[in-house]
């Protein structure tokens, strides 16, 4: 249950000002279509998250217990500096062929915008801290579409008034905690499995 839980707010909270959230926004208001641009963005999550979290647990299987305290701890910390720069919305994953339909232009451009994305990053370093696939993609999932469910139906206006800054630096001190509890290991690592 904890890496569900710990995934969903990691992810929902990372999300908040990403580009995939600006990519939300503006399928939103090309498309005026919430229902498919949702169901695209919840596809397109699935299949990534789910690749994403399946290298995470095979990087657990291959490396040992001390190496893998050392390499999530400094991904962790990593990822709280990360999340303290601003995202921007790159104009190839904006662009997306007409002709694929809604459903089909938001599953292509949510799947491009993801790859390498801090959520996609994040989700296999969760992956492989808990060594738990389903729970993870569960938990990333659900986060990506708490940040940007909203984004669709509410658009520009929510965007606008989130603080966005704040946001990511909560995200980010959970970030950073979880890198710090990982590299001190012990009895505080056991309170996060």
């Amino acid at each position: 249950m904890e890496a569900l839980l710990i995934s969903t707010g990691i992810v929902a909270l990372a999300e908040i000002g990403d580009k995939t959230q600006l990519l939300s926004l503006l399928l939103a208001a090309k498309f005026r279509k919430p229902w498919p641009i949702i169901t695209g963005i919840f596809v397109a999550t699935v299949i990534n998250h789910l690749l994403a979290g399946w290298a995470g647990t095979l990087i657990t299987q291959w490396l040992g217990p001390d190496a893998m305290r050392w390499i999530l701890g400094v991904s962790f910390l990593a990822m709280a500096g990360w999340m303290l720069i601003p995202d921007k919305l790159d104009d190839d994953d904006a662009k997306v062929a007409d002709s694929l339909g809604v459903l089909g232009a938001t599953i292509v451009a949510f799947f491009l915008a993801e790859m390498g994305d801090k959520t996609q990053i994040a989700t296999v370093a969760l992956a492989a801290k808990f060594n738990e696939l389903v729970p993870v993609v569960l938990g990333t999932t659900l986060g990506m579409m708490l940040a940007n469910v909203p984004a669709v139906l509410l658009g520009e206006v929510a965007a606008k008034k989130l603080p966005v800054r704040l946001v990511h630096a909560v995200a980010a001190a959970i970030f950073a905690v979880l890198g710090i509890l990982v590299l001190l290991g012990g009895d505080m690592v056991k309170w996060l499995s």
